[in-house]
């Protein structure tokens, strides 16, 4: 299901849960109001009848005119009684002929009451007050009922339903359709992102290239830096496939030509061609794993890393005694793979140590956003010619490199899949400093 559909289907369900609170509410207070009102009616038309009676040592007399049109039309739908304390009907409206309204009823006196009946299918609602013409005369004890059918509120009540829905569904429908639009807009750059992506997998493309909002521009940063770095690991194996490959031609010209009898060579020449070999294989190889820096993904402790390969280092060289200086925030960390961090440390770190007098310094920290590492000894140093000559640009792992051999190289090759930066100056201590920017 897509995200469209399922936040419109999901606004729709709140929508109409909403709407159908909305509609009983309103619909309850209408039924509220208009009973109330036709309540304070009725009571008005009880007491104007109860105004217009009078009694005389003959009886109740009531005006002969009507006090209400509806009380003289028959089945009108309102009905008026006046009942003695007995039961027995005194008087009538006119709108009694030809209908059967409830019953009249006998109250005591000052009692009062309020109900609805249903007499067939026909609802009512009665309205009845007991009083005592003359309080020393029983005889005089009277009720005074008004009866209405509410065939009249129930038509009220149901326009107004069918009123109140049909807005409020004619809103629901109008609201539903802007919010669809609005999402319809609001999500463009999520599709505008997908076409992007089905280009990029089509091969029509290499990277996200439209600007996005900022709630999706870290995730379409994170593809790029993704696919950059998935291209440049490819580049890499294939780089060094080929550069392993020619570096093994001449070592293989001479082993062939040994085992074929068109050159006699000797076993040490024999050694030192399997020994190449075996160094170029494991340089380029190390250089096509590189993971390289992909801007996510795990940390690593870079003062984990140095305590852990100094302890082995000073096991390795226990015959010497060393002064190592080691200033390394506790809390810093490395943006990429553990083995790069191990393989750039491990192989400076093997260097300072083979060639320092004593003293090896060891720093880190991060700055301009970048981690950075010096690595200093009090050795013998390099001379600046050496220096452009190992940090040359398409050195191969079979040519000699003098001073720190190919581990150099191999750092070199793992700080440029970081597009960091290794530089090499003369250390205070009058050794070889390195420095690495990744």
């Amino acid at each position: 299901m897509s995200l469209n559909l399922r936040i419109i289907l999901s606004a729709t369900l709140v929508l109409l849960i909403f709407i159908s609170l909305t509609a009983l509410t309103l619909e309850r207070a209408f039924s509220d109001s208009a009973e109330s009102a036709l309540r304070d009616k009725m009571t008005t038309q009880l007491y104007a009848l109860m105004a217009a009676a009078e009694v005389d040592e003959s009886g109740l007399i009531m005006p002969t005119d009507e006090l209400d049109v509806l009380l003289g039309l028959p089945s009108s739908g309102v009905y008026a009684y006046v009942t003695s304390k007995t039961g027995e009907t005194l008087w009538q409206s006119s709108s009694v002929l030809g209908a059967k309204p409830p019953p009249p009823v006998a109250l005591g006196r000052g009692e009062k009451r309020s109900s609805k009946t249903s007499v067939g299918e026909v609802d009512y609602f009665t309205l009845a007050y007991g009083v005592n013409w003359a309080p020393e005369a029983d005889a005089l004890a009277l009720t005074f009922i008004m009866s209405t059918d509410l065939k009249s509120l129930d038509k009220q009540i149901i326009r107004y339903r069918a009123t109140l829905w049909g807005w409020l569904l004619g809103m629901a429908v109008l609201l539903l359709i802007s919010q669809a639009l609005i999402l319809r807009w609001g999500l463009w750059p999520l599709r505008k992102v997908g076409d992007e992506l089905n280009r990029i997998e089509s091969g029509n493309q290499e990277n996200v290239e439209e600007e996005y909002p900022k709630e999706i521009k870290k995730l379409t940063d994170n593809i790029n830096i993704l696919l950059e770095h998935e291209r440049e690991h490819k580049a890499r194996y294939r780089n060094a496939l080929g550069d392993l490959a020619h570096s093994l031609k001449t070592p293989l010209a001479v082993l062939q030509s040994s085992i074929e009898g068109k050159q006699v060579v000797s076993a040490d020449t024999l050694q030192e061609q399997i020994k190449r070999m075996n160094t170029i294989v494991e340089y380029q190889l190390q250089r096509a794993a590189t993971a390289g820096s992909a801007g996510i993904g795990k940390q690593v402790a870079v003062a984990a890393a140095v305590t852990r390969l100094t302890d082995s280092l000073l096991k390795v060289y226990s015959d010497r005694q060393y002064l190592v200086e080691m200033n390394v925030e506790p809390d810093l960390m490395f943006k990429g793979d553990e083995g790069d961090l191990l393989e750039i440390l491990g192989n400076l770190l093997d260097n300072a140590f083979k060639w320092c007098q004593q003293r090896v310094l060891i720093s880190a920290a991060r700055q301009d956003g970048k981690l950075n590492i010096r690595i200093e000894d009090d050795g013998p140093g390099m001379e600046s010619e050496q220096v452009e000559q190992l940090l040359k640009r398409g050195v191969r792992a079979d040519e000699t490199m003098p001073g720190h051999g190919i581990g150099l190289s191999i750092v070199q090759n793992i700080v440029q899949a970081y597009r960091g930066e290794l530089r090499i100056e003369k250390s205070k201590y009058g050794g070889v400093a390195v420095l690495v920017d990744v």
